[in-house]
């Protein structure tokens, strides 16, 4: 009996020894309790009146905390990590006609770093209580949630795309540029989380991949010299087909709803990993062939226009990447357009049109155009009777919508966007290199990717791997900037076209515009809203002496950062070398041709 006694005794030691393991969300609430408390102290500090280098460490540190618990605050709560860790500027509500000032670490960051200056201590002690309760705001809802594995799963993958085009770019460390080092600790809470979590199937080589792209982080933390295009090959896309596998093994559903990426896509580097879809007004909207097919017969039907001598491509050539080649267009009255003709190509991935962003979608662009009075001044009413008497036409359209009796307006917009939503090739020299075709990309073009993403700064406003201003990796949001663009290229002045201010009349808007695809960009010249720039030289020129305030203009509102990027000649050699290996086949095949037309 003693015996037995002393067994039962030994067992249940054993087991007090043995602390459960935490769930994937009793962790994640540890981490964000842990980073309230840090939090807590970095504000002690500011009343303290704390020395700059202690302030800048207590912030290092809770940076560090939040890349722990970031995978979950900006997939359950992205309204609110929006003022934890989003870009330092004003959130603009157009449609509302407010905005919200930024808070939370980028804008303590810009406070502290390079340089803290102790006039600011009320601001920055305000600005890390904002942080603290928005902190709190999201331990709450946190607690509420049901995080169960569809749902983690989701939100690694959708983190693994954060981290590739925000994380590595220095997005959210523009002035600390601690991106590097802080990509290390985002990799390592992805490798938790996965440990964590209660699915048996696990690929052998996620683990190791998740260890070793953390590692080497740590081994290059220097934020010009990180390899970019190694990282992304070597570990950010294999870590990304593993978490997959580990999806695909398990069974684990993919979570039901609208994703400008597809389900079936390891990265967002797939050749089919976008969903047009996604970005269409609703589902009746959808893309089909047959939409498309017909969209491009209404594209060069100059019957459209209201003299009937011009149609869509009158100002958007095939052949020059659906551009025109001009700075500006004429109008139908013989006078200039205000703004240059952009690319359709992969304009399908944006949530607003125009250089002004005034319209949501493809198909209110296509009714913008055909209506306008310097454009094509037509009226779509008059023109379905013009359909209707066309036999041709009235076979595509019983194709492309088979469950409508009568062709009406909005099929007409829905199947010129259809087609416009059909010219994303995915197939430069770049999307065949982050695919695996070592060989795509020579040594310049590598090293310009690495500018790009990197010193550069270009890919924080142009995100990888659309290159646009959409922004990932919800893609439910296209940004404009306020760059301070010139007038003429002797930038002498600055261009007086208002932009975005006059759609919103709001002040954070003047001179601001959509932040365009550069994809295909080498044979989409001239460039800038008012193609004021020839070629790309003069465009990475320009940004290389931080844009407007450089040049010497009053831009108070200027998003672009202000300060030079001290970029080599050689530096900017390569640039332009990768941005033309942005260049979809289709038209480095037709470059000859181009030239003979000319």
């Amino acid at each position: 009996m003693r015996y037995l006694s002393l067994l039962l005794l030994t067992f249940l030691v054993g087991c007090h020894l043995e602390p459960r393991q935490l769930t994937v969300k009793e962790q994640l609430l540890e981490n964000i309790d842990s980073l309230e408390t840090e939090i807590v102290t970095l504000r002690d500090l500011v009343e303290k009146n704390g020395s700059q280098s202690g302030l800048q460490k207590q912030f290092t540190g809770c940076r560090t905390l939040y890349k722990h618990c970031e995978w979950a605050v900006e997939y359950f709560q992205p309204s609110v990590a929006r003022f934890i860790n989003g870009p330092a500027l004003d959130e603009v509500e157009a449609d509302e006609n407010r905005f919200f000032p930024p808070a939370g670490f980028q804008v303590v960051e810009e406070m502290l770093f390079p340089i803290y200056d102790k006039a600011n201590q009320n601001e920055l002690k305000r600005e890390t209580g904002v942080l603290l309760s928005n902190i709190r705001q999201i331990r709450t809802h946190l607690q509420a949630v049901a995080i169960t594995n569809d749902y983690i799963v989701d939100a690694l993958q959708q983190h693994l795309s954060r981290i590739t085009a925000l994380g590595i770019t220095g997005f959210d460390s523009p002035v600390a540029l601690l991106s590097i080092p802080e990509t290390a600790e985002a990799m390592s809470s992805i490798k938790n989380v996965i440990e964590m979590s209660d699915v048996g199937k696990r690929p052998a080589d996620l683990g190791k991949l998740l260890s070793d792209a953390s590692r080497y982080c740590r081994e290059n933390p220097g934020f010009n010299s990180f390899d970019r295009a190694a990282f992304i090959s070597n570990y950010l896309i294999p870590i990304g087909n593993a978490l997959k596998e580990f999806r695909d093994s398990n069974q684990i559903a993919s979570v039901p709803r609208t994703n400008a990426i597809r389900s079936s896509a390891a990265t967002f580097f797939d050749k089919n990993a976008f969903d047009v879809d996604a970005f269409s007004p609703s589902k009746e909207y959808g893309f089909t062939n047959e939409k498309a097919q017909l969209g491009k017969m209404l594209f060069y039907d100059s019957r459209l226009s209201k003299d009937q001598d011009r149609s869509c491509a009158s100002c958007h050539h095939p052949e020059k990447a659906f551009t025109d080649g001009l700075a500006v267009n004429v109008s139908l009255t013989g006078s200039n357009l205000v703004r240059n003709t952009p690319t359709l190509t992969y304009s399908a991935f944006q949530n607003a049109l125009f250089w002004d962003l005034r319209q949501p979608d493809l198909e209110k662009q296509s009714a913008d155009v055909i209506a306008n009075k310097d454009e094509m001044h037509g009226d779509l009413t008059l023109f379905l009777p013009v359909v209707k008497k066309d036999a041709k036409f009235n076979t595509l359209f019983s194709k492309a919508f088979p469950d409508e009796k009568d062709v009406k307006n909005w099929q007409i917009q829905n199947a010129l966007a259809s087609y416009i939503r059909s010219l994303n090739a995915f197939d430069s020299k770049f999307d065949r290199y982050v695919r695996g075709e070592k060989t795509a990309m020579d040594r310049d073009e590598i090293t310009g990717m690495n500018l790009f993403m990197g010193k550069a700064k270009c890919a924080t406003c142009h995100f990888t791997p659309l290159f646009n201003g959409s922004v990932p990796p919800r893609y439910s949001k296209t940004e404009q900037e306020v760059l301070g663009t010139p007038k003429f290229a002797d930038g002498k002045q600055i261009s007086d076209d208002p932009g975005r201010f006059a759609v919103t009349k709001m002040p954070q808007f003047l001179h601001a515009y959509k932040t365009p695809t550069v994809r295909n960009a080498a044979v989409t010249a001239p460039y800038m809203h008012n193609g004021v720039y020839k070629s790309l030289e003069e465009v990475v020129d320009f940004y290389d002496k931080g844009g407007g305030t450089g040049l010497g203009y009053d831009v108070p509102n200027q998003t672009l950062p202000t300060e030079k990027l001290n970029l080599t000649a050689n530096e900017k050699s390569q640039l332009v070398a990768f941005i033309k290996a942005l260049t979809d086949s289709e038209y480095i095949k037709n470059k000859p041709d181009l030239r003979r037309r000319r």
